[in-house]
């Protein structure tokens, strides 16, 4: 039993240049990360940069969504075209951008919820936009229900509206330093990936060697014990190389680490290094040949960190290589990590979207786990 346990890490041994280049490579990167000296706080009392297109015309409930609007963020004004739409937005010149669809009087009149339009770019300033949408729409919802006629309708939503309490935001966070963290974490995702996927892979791919086979099979060793002292193995593996990156980052930003917050990222990443070692495994099964490793592993980790935003921030990228990107764990990760950076508040609310990512990225690791006991079955068959 021992014998195969000291065995794989003989052979890991033999790959720790790798293990060292990569870790190296995220240090440097992260240290890269904190000799930005901008300790500004990223919060402030601004309003949203909007855009509102309005295909409703010129009637009073629209104009009234519209007053609301204006008197709660900057409604910009840009050429009315959709490219130069996307410019400011993609260059930040707005977060958020509103389009009033044509039938939104008639729609509200006779009961019906009309569906609008929103683009935005994701971050916490656009999100006080949504949330000032969403909060009027909800009302003029409920009013909608009982009354029919335009000026009731209207009088009752700003009745509404002006009862609201003045919210002041307290919380405050050094936004940053917070991206800071997430771009390490971030690019974490290709030093991890990399060295769990082709270390893990050259390992087992010793083991999966003819004579080995042999060995193990004229051995007393029971062959499923064999996998899962090698198994156990790789876990403990990856459990150092989680330790590893967060002790890392500690080093580089003890206070964000040590906080809640840091416990999420650090979550965060333990799953996506798991989902990782679940990738792993399926791919030592179905790859014989060691030579192939490194090239198929550095299209796999070099890829997803590209396309999922690991170097280039996803509010970069074109919106075909986004939808892409969303095949690949790499995303979900990265995005929590982006969602992490911008959240004033760390509460099971405000981590909803972060829950979800991780739940997604456990469903491809179980999905992973479910194709490699497949392939296994069958090579055993055919063996």
């Amino acid at each position: 039993n021992m014998t195969v346990f000291n065995t794989f890490w003989k052979v890991i041994n033999k790959y720790k240049g790798t293990i060292i280049l990569f870790t190296v490579m995220l240090v440097t990167f992260g240290g890269i990360n904190t000799t930005s000296n901008n300790s500004t706080v990223d919060f402030t009392n601004s309003k949203p940069d909007i855009i509102i297109v309005n295909n409703s015309g010129n009637n009073d409930l629209t104009k009234n969504l519209i007053s609301y609007l204006e008197k709660s963020t900057n409604v910009k004004d840009v050429k009315n075209t959709e490219e130069a739409r996307n410019d400011a937005l993609f260059y930040r010149e707005v977060n958020y951008i509103i389009y009033i669809p044509k039938d939104y009087q008639k729609d509200v009149l006779s009961g019906k919820t009309p569906e609008i339009d929103i683009k935005t770019v994701g971050d916490y300033t656009s999100s006080l936009a949504e949330m000032l949408l969403t909060r009027y729409l909800k009302i003029q919802s409920i009013y909608a229900k009982n009354i029919s006629t335009e000026q009731e309708l209207i009088t009752a939503i700003n009745k509404n509206l002006s009862k609201t309490s003045e919210v002041t935001i307290t919380s405050k966070v050094d936004r940053a330093k917070t991206s800071r963290v997430s771009r390490y974490f971030n690019f974490a995702s290709y030093s991890a990936m990399f060295i769990i996927i082709f270390v893990i892979c050259m390992v087992l791919s010793s083991f999966h060697t003819k004579t080995i086979k042999k060995r193990t099979i004229i051995s007393s060793m029971n062959y499923k014990t064999h996998n899962k002292y090698l198994l156990r193995a790789s876990f403990i593996y990856s459990i150092i190389v989680w330790l590893l990156f967060m002790l890392l980052g500690t080093i580089l930003f003890s206070n964000t680490i040590l906080s809640l917050r840091g416990l999420v990222y650090a979550i965060n990443l333990l799953i996506f290094i798991f989902t990782s070692l679940t990738l792993a495994l399926l791919l030592s099964t179905l790859i014989d040949n060691k030579d192939a490793v490194n090239g198929i592993v550095n299209v796999i980790s070099l890829g997803s960190a590209f396309l999922c935003g690991a170097f280039i921030p996803t509010e970069w990228l074109p919106e075909a290589v986004i939808k892409i990107s969303r095949i690949f764990p790499t995303y979900w990760y990265v995005n929590s990590n982006d969602l992490l950076a911008s959240l004033q508040t760390i509460n099971m609310t405000s981590l909803n979207q972060v829950i979800i990512n991780m739940i997604v990225m456990l469903v491809f690791a179980l999905i992973f786990i479910i194709i490699n006991n497949i392939v296994s079955k069958k090579k055993q068959i055919v063996g």
